[in-house]
């Protein structure tokens, strides 16, 4: 469609839906007898997001107000114009629109991306009729006609869940403006606009006041089922399961949408992959052997005209100079403007030569001493000279050439990669003028800023009064020309490195002979120059060559052109000038400003130089001028695109034609083709077609070959495409300082098919990609530094940018701003398209455009987009003319530094090359695979601890076979030893208990519960207390009266909604008959705020133990058999179960007895436990351990860290602690807040040397990055290296893994990340690519035996196998606590036979976990071998995707190193999508840019394809008490859109 407003000036919103409306009929779907007016206005009316109504800017009156609007918003960039491009896209559109495809939409927080100030304090218009109907319903009519052109409205979602839009929160407010229309259309789908009054979701996170910080600890209720649960059971208290998700959830039916997508047909894959066993083989796909390959013969190279004999040709340009200096003085050389484009001051031939004397005369002698002068001829010299100033650069120019220096001119100062320029050149002098000085950064000191990356330079002020006049006698030396350095033109490469182009003074010459022919310049000609007078054809044109022939030059700054843009056509007019040199933008410009000036003439014009007419989008902007200034006297012949490049210098230019005579033709060429690298007359599908004119003939005195882009420099053939290589003398000669890099492209000689050279002439490398046409007409299709190559095909980022334009673009692009380029991800290269968004932009606009625009690329490129993101207007980087900075664009989008305001990736659609997801092979027979091994060696993979039997214990086994006993025995025997004692935040101690007081305290409690309780031996009673030794006087309370203790974590009084309903949960689950705690949580429990969580009224029997009556118990209660139970251990896993497991007494002993000959612990000891005392190892080691083995263990209740970081290690220090116990949280606290005061440590006095061991209790792989950093910190204090260590534990087995004190030190193996997947083990070197360092977690304890099993077979597996870990061993749990007994789960989970190979037939326990033994080189305590156990991670934590088993650490730790202000990172799988969850601790600004970052990572070291990013804030991921992620109430959460997200990216 084509933009008619940018032709007619301005046209009124009215014309123009009318104008459009007749152009989109053909595409626009009518409804049955429904009047078209109204069809539109059924669309909701969304207001727009910019405080201005959409009326209010079209009442601006005077015409130059009109130009500036039509330019200040979404003009689209003119360069890419072309009517016959717009219509093809919009066809190809059209054609999409019977495919459905829905796109989800991102869901964004509404705050993140403020654009314009005033959305920021303008309060949401919600009345949105009201105020301005008429605006609006444009806006809608507008918006419907676009939405309906794309595609009818059912296609945007499945009719399932359009009943669906209820929910909504906070994070579902896209817009804000009241929802009226019909079902089934856009906004109904995308949630609802309204902001209702929504019920804050449970806030699973917030315990402490401030809202960033992590909670210390929360077991979440779990979500999911109680473990052994009954199938056939009520449900209904239970929270819902994932797969149970309401439907109207808005987060799932989005993901529904996103697989509805991703189930369309993917294009054929190009070849089959194959997996090896072994190793996973990824290949870029070979290209398609139907491709059209090039037929032609091998291009011979075309020759241009001979360069004629002038015979006053001067011998050196600086001799043309001191000719019209000393004849000529008079007359005018370079005319200035000023900002509003008036002449301003004119350098005449006289003032120049003068000027230029008497700067090379200071130079050469003012600037040292004689003996010492600062430059000597052959120096490099940088001139700084601002954009609008051509009469200090000329002079200074010049002057360096008179001196014999080389002029270096840069843009002005502040670029790195200048830096690298100026260093390469080694330059130390930069010249300048005094305003530009004036304008540099200064220190305190007033000197100049030390620019980043740059040398240290002296500044030369060159204006004429600091210029010393040179003696009568004193005259440059002028030899003819020569090869050495005439001056170096800077080029900024693909890659963003700065380069210069050392041009001899003898191609000086002969190029501006060659263009004096080619243009066929007179003495005293006028031209006006619009370019960038410091390089390129601004500087050979309006410098050089001027000088060369005595022209007169008018200078037409980029300032002057940025406030009036006609300005250039009215000194042509002004001045009749014979030549003008643009490019097309300057073209564009005009146009739009031409109704300003309707008596301007072009007539004196003979040629106009279109600069970049190499671009093969130039086409259009040449033939809408033409027809535009015909009517002014602009010839049709003058128009003379020329191709240009830094290294070859004028590759081609058209010459001015004959009057009448015919205009040259146009190639049509096919885009399919021209991704293969052939010339193909498109015919079929003109909607993929590119229309390019010719740049004229090769240059005088030139010569040219097309060779291979890639590879060695071989000939193309007639209908190839390549890259133009030109000989002659007027190009570059070398890379400054840079001799490798030279070679490749200024010593070119082209090579025949059989790689024979041709010829001996070297070539020089133009960087231009094109071919040789019909009567040796040059055509350029694109450059080398745009070529985009994805999987063997070869695509332009102009062209892209120009589909991208064609698209609709003007309501969402800034300007027409789009950048394009590549990047390497996975093997190959990606596509990324960025765009700025105008200010007053509509999310729903964005993203519509954003589709269509992917939808555009794929029809007529045929190549995926990777990634496409808008970024605010004006916040890409910019070249020093305005226009995009692609490498610093490039760069900023692989940093994570671009800041977008929309993304939008699609992996699913571009990642064609992922190897074949794995099929399980049928397994090998158990047997056979025992056999297998034998034969191959190796033994079964399995380990035990030091047997029970042989060490002999003192008399407390044989005497005392229960806990109970050995409390009382205590009591009497040493009644005043202090067995426990415990500190607060300060490190006071608090309350202490010796073995009588805790004696007494159990008996009281014991009492209470068979007076006011009531209760039976066998009844379980729950303990909810915080971290203290009250629940342990209570454990002992139940187990004297004979009821079964059940330790649960108390609720927390800032956040009952969390975490409450786990403690009802268990209270239910456990069947408890009573509760005991203490005053301060009875009440919390029956409060008003618990009601509102849970029902307080079904709380079974509350006893608080604060004020017990003294009384003696009857009897202690003593078990029957130590088989009786002991207490139940609760916990939630990290997948969200709940799980109790039943411990027994003879299990209690047993544990109790393994820990304290691994610990070597008697009563004269102290250890320091910063744990969690609610399960697992935490429990035993704060509640029974001491009572077991007499030692005193010194209590820290890991919350009080968070008033008081230092709490742990200086109570360690304090009491010359060897033996301590913490988890990663605590652990992690330390590292974090303690890391950077190491010195304030010292100054503490606090010194670890007294630790043997640090022990991490924990029940997953050991951290070993987090105990490494704990370790290295902690050195400088004494911490020894040996010291930190971890257990392994599950819930089958609390204890299975602890260091303890003898043995070896804890080993580590490095094994390969890709085997783990494929559940196999392969240890690889340390550094090698994607390696997975893991350590052995601990010794295992004494009387437990572990083997290693394939969890499908049950077969035992060889040394070195991954499996899971089973377990045998006195201290296992009996079973699971559940409400039916599970007989089957109960069986295979704890008494469970290998299905082979054990002849003993032992009971084994399934821990869950996969692991792996390798038999070490180390001696253990019993003199044998040492066998390492190695734990890989939870079975049900593992991810199948593909095919493979992953671990989510892995993923995770691969995320969180991708960008600094990741704090943490979650995945789980919803659907067999990945959903990645990261915690922003940077601004929000930097939300997406974590997008496609994280996509990337796991992509190129996982080979997965992430289908969801979610950004939230810090603290959303929720962590349990021993400091796991709980990543199944995660996924839960943001299932039911509670996590109140940032941003969430649906991946394509």
């Amino acid at each position: 469609m084509s933009f008619l407003c940018l032709f007619l000036g301005d046209i009124t919103q009215k014309g123009y839906e009318k104008k459009r409306a007749k152009l989109l009929a053909p595409y626009v779907p009518q409804t049955q007898g429904v009047d078209p007016a109204l069809q539109k206005e059924s669309r909701p009316q969304m207001p727009v997001p910019s405080a201005a109504p959409a009326s209010a800017s079209s009442s601006s009156s005077s015409s130059s107000s009109k130009f500036h609007r039509a330019r200040s918003g979404g003009a689209r960039d003119e360069r890419y114009r072309s009517d016959i491009h717009t219509e093809a896209v919009q066809a190809a559109l059209a054609k999409h629109k019977e495919q459905k495809m829905a796109l989800p939409m991102p869901t964004k927080r509404r705050s993140t991306f403020v654009q314009s100030p005033a959305d920021a304090c303008t309060p949401p218009d919600t009345s949105s009729a009201s105020e301005d109907e008429g605006s609006l319903r444009r806006q809608a009519a507008l918006s419907a006609a676009l939405h309906q052109s794309l595609q009818n409205a059912e296609s945007w979602i499945n009719r399932s869940v359009q009943g669906s839009s209820t929910s909504s929160s906070a994070s579902s407010t896209l817009s804000h403006g009241e929802g009226k229309g019909t079902s089934g259309s856009l906004a109904d789908v995308f949630a609802n606009t309204r902001i209702e009054s929504f019920s804050v979701p449970p806030d699973v996170t917030a315990t402490t006041s401030t809202p960033s910080a992590r909670p210390a600890a929360i077991d979440l209720p779990p979500s999911g089922i109680v473990k052994g649960m009954h199938k056939g059971s009520n449900r209904s208290s239970l929270m819902d399961t994932a797969d149970g998700v309401p439907v109207s959830s808005r987060v799932s039916t989005k993901i529904q949408q996103l697989l509805n997508t991703l189930k369309r047909p993917k294009r054929p894959p190009l070849k089959e992959f194959f997996v090896d066993d072994f190793e996973e083989i990824v290949e870029v796909p070979q290209p398609d052997p139907n491709q059209p390959k090039p037929e032609g013969r091998q291009m011979t190279p075309v020759k241009g005209e001979p360069l004629g004999v002038v015979c006053n040709w001067p011998p050196a340009l600086e001799a043309a100079l001191q000719r019209w200096g000393t004849t000529q003085a008079k007359c005018p050389c370079l005319t200035a403007l000023d900002v509003t484009g008036k002449p301003v001051y004119t350098l005449t031939y006289g003032k120049l030569w003068s000027r230029s004397l008497k700067l090379a005369y200071t130079l050469l002698n003012k600037l040292g001493t004689k003996n010492e002068p600062v430059l000597r001829p052959g120096d490099r010299v940088a001139l700084v000279y601002p954009n609008n100033d051509p009469v200090m650069f000329m002079v200074a120019f010049y002057g360096c050439l008179l001196a014999e220096v080389i002029p270096v001119p840069i843009e002005d100062a502040g670029g790195q990669q200048i830096g690298f320029l100026l260093g390469s050149c080694g330059i130390a002098l930069a010249l300048t003028t005094e305003v530009c000085l004036k304008g540099l950064p200064k220190t305190q000191n007033g000197e100049i800023v030390q620019f980043k990356g740059w040398p240290r330079l002296k500044w030369v002020v060159t204006d004429s009064k600091y210029l010393s006049k040179s003696p009568k006698d004193w005259q440059p030396n002028i030899s003819a020309a020569g090869t050495e350095p005439a001056y170096i033109e800077y080029k900024t490469s693909k890659e963003g490195s700065v380069m210069g182009v050392t041009v001899s003074r003898v191609a000086m010459l002969a190029h501006c002979q060659a263009l004096s022919q080619a243009c066929n310049y007179s003495e005293g000609e006028t031209i006006v120059n619009v370019l960038d007078f410091k390089k390129d054809a601004g500087l050979w044109h309006g410098i050089l060559t001027n000088v060369m022939n005595k022209l007169h030059t008018i200078s037409v700054p980029y300032s002057v052109m940025k406030t009036c843009p006609l300005s250039w056509v009215q000194r042509v007019h002004a001045h009749k000038a014979k030549v003008a040199l643009v490019k097309c933008r300057d073209l564009h410009w005009a146009m739009m400003a031409h109704r300003d000036q309707r008596d301007v003439s072009l007539s004196s014009l003979r040629m106009l130089i279109v600069t970049d007419g190499a671009n093969p989008w130039s086409v259009s902007s040449c033939d809408a001028f033409l027809s535009l200034f015909q009517s002014h006297g602009l010839k049709p012949e003058a128009i003379c695109p020329c191709a240009t490049s830094p290294e070859a210098m004028t590759v081609a230019i058209r010459r001015p034609g004959v009057p009448g005579a015919p205009l040259p033709g146009r190639a049509i060429l096919s885009m399919n083709g021209l991704s293969f690298g052939v010339i193909r007359v498109n015919t079929e599908d003109k909607n993929s077609a590119l229309t390019v004119q010719d740049v004229g003939h090769v240059m005088p005195g030139g010569m040219m070959c097309i060779v291979k882009p890639d590879g060695p420099p071989q000939l193309c053939k007639t209908d190839e495409i390549g890259e133009i290589c030109v000989s002659s003398r007027a190009g570059g000669m070398m890379y400054y300082g840079l001799a490798g890099v030279t070679k490749n492209t200024f010593e070119v000689i082209p090579v025949s098919s059989s790689g024979s050279p041709v010829g001996e002439v070297p070539f020089v490398r133009s960087g231009l990609l094109g071919f040789v046409g019909p009567g040796s007409l040059v055509f350029v299709v694109g450059k080398m530094d745009g070529l985009l190559t994805v999987s063997g095909r070869r695509h332009n980022a102009d062209d892209i940018v120009a589909t991208g334009l064609a698209v609709e673009s003007i309501k969402t692009v800034y300007r027409g701003r789009i950048a394009v380029f590549s990047v390497s991800v996975f093997y190959d290269e990606r596509i990324v398209v960025v765009a700025e968004q105008r200010p007053d932009a509509s999310e729903e606009d964005s993203f519509q455009w954003m589709s269509r625009v992917l939808q555009a690329i794929d029809s007529i490129h045929q190549v995926g987009v990777y990634c496409l993101a808008l970024v605010p207007a004006n916040t890409l980087p910019k070249t020093p003319l305005g226009g995009i900075h692609i490498s610093q664009t490039k760069q900023h989008f692989l940093e994570g530094s671009l800041h977008p305001c929309n993304i939008l990736m699609c992996p699913h659609t571009c990642v064609t090359n992922l190897p074949k997801p794995r099929q399980k092979q049928p397994g090998v027979g158990p047997a056979s695979v025992m056999v297998g091994n034998l034969v191959a060696g190796k033994r079964i993979a399995q380990a035990s601890g030091r047997d029970l039997g042989q060490i002999e214990d003192n008399d407390l086994v044989k005497k005392h076979q229960f806990l109970t006993e050995v409390l009382q025995w205590r009591a009497q025997a040493t009644p005043d030893h202090p067995l426990f004692l415990l500190l607060n935040a300060k490190g006071t101690t608090v309350c202490t208990a010796t073995c009588l007081q805790l004696h007494k305290k159990a008996e009281r409690i014991a009492s209470v519960l068979c007076d006011k309780g009531h209760l039976n031996a066998g009844d379980n009673v729950v303990l909810l207390y915080p971290p203290g030794i009250e629940l342990i006087t209570a454990f002992y309370g139940c187990l004297y009266s004979g009821c079964v203790p059940v330790t649960v974590r108390p609720p927390h009084a800032q956040s009952l909604v969390a975490t409450l309903p786990t403690v009802r949960m268990i209270v239910e689950v456990s069947k408890a008959a009573c509760i005991l705690t203490t005053q301060t949580l009875m009440r919390l429990l029956k409060s008003r705020e618990a009601a509102g969580a849970v029902d307080v009224k079904t709380w079974p029997t509350i006893i608080d133990t604060d004020d017990l009556p003294r009384k003696r118990l009857a009897q202690i209660y003593k078990p029957p058999t130590p088989e009786m139970l002991a207490y139940l251990d609760f916990s939630v896993s990290t997948t969200g179960m709940l799980t109790g497991v039943k411990m027994s007494h003879a299990a209690v002993s047993g544990l109790c007895r393994a820990i304290k000959l691994q610990c070597e612990l008697y009563s004269s000891r102290q250890i320091a436990i910063c744990l969690d005392p609610y399960c697992g190892l935490g429990f035993v080691l704060w509640c029974l351990c001491s009572v077991y083995s007499g030692h005193q263990s010194i209590l820290i209740p890991p919350m009080e860290l968070e008033s008081n970081l230092f709490l742990w290690l200086s109570t360690v220090s304090q009491y010359k602690i060897r033996d301590t116990f913490c988890s990663y949280s605590v652990m992690e606290l330390c590292t974090k807040g303690l890391g950077n005061q190491v010195e304030m440590l010292k100054a503490r006095g606090i010194n670890l040397s007294c630790v043997r061991t640090c022990v991490v209790v924990a029940e997953e792989r050991p951290r070993v990055a987090l105990t490494h950093s704990f370790s290295k910190l902690f050195k400088d204090i004494g911490l020894s290296p040996r010291a930190v260590s971890t257990t392994f534990g599950s819930r089958v087995n609390v204890a299975i893994c602890l260091q303890g004190t003898s043995g070896p030190d804890p080993t580590t193996v490095y094994v390969d990340l890709k085997s783990l997947r494929h559940d196999r083990v392969r240890l690889v070197e340390r550094g090698a690519p994607q390696s997975l360092l893991l350590s052995e977690s601990g010794k295992i304890l004494p009387g437990v035996k572990v083997v290693i099993v394939n969890p499908e077979t049950k077969g035992p597996l060889g040394d070195s196998h991954l499996g899971e870990i089973w377990v045998n061993s006195p201290h296992t749990a009996s079973g699971y606590y559940t409400i039916y007994d599970n007989e089957t789960l109960q069986a295979d989970h704890f008494n469970t036979r290998l299905s082979f190979g054990d002849a003993a037939q032992t009971l084994w326990a399934r821990t869950g976990y996969l692991g792996f033994v390798r038999r070490t080189e180390l001696t253990a305590a019993s003199g044998e071998r040492h066998d390492a156990l190695y734990v890989v991670g939870a079975l049900d934590e593992t991810l199948e995707l593909r095919g493979l088993r992953y671990h989510p650490i892995d993923i995770e730790t691969s995320v969180s190193r991708t960008h600094r202000s990741i704090a943490e990172c979650a995945v789980f799988t919803w659907t067999n999508l990945l959903v990645v969850v990261v915690e922003l601790c940077g601004c929000e600004q930097e939300a997406l840019d974590l997008v496609p970052l994280v996509t990337n990572v796991v992509l190129e070291e996982h080979y997965l394809i992430v289908g969801v990013v979610v950004v939230v804030d810090p603290g959303v991921i929720p962590i349990n008490s021993r400091g796991e992620k709980q990543r199944m109430h995660l996924r839960d959460s943001f299932l039911a859109d509670q996590l109140d997200p940032i941003y969430v990216a649906y991946n394509m």
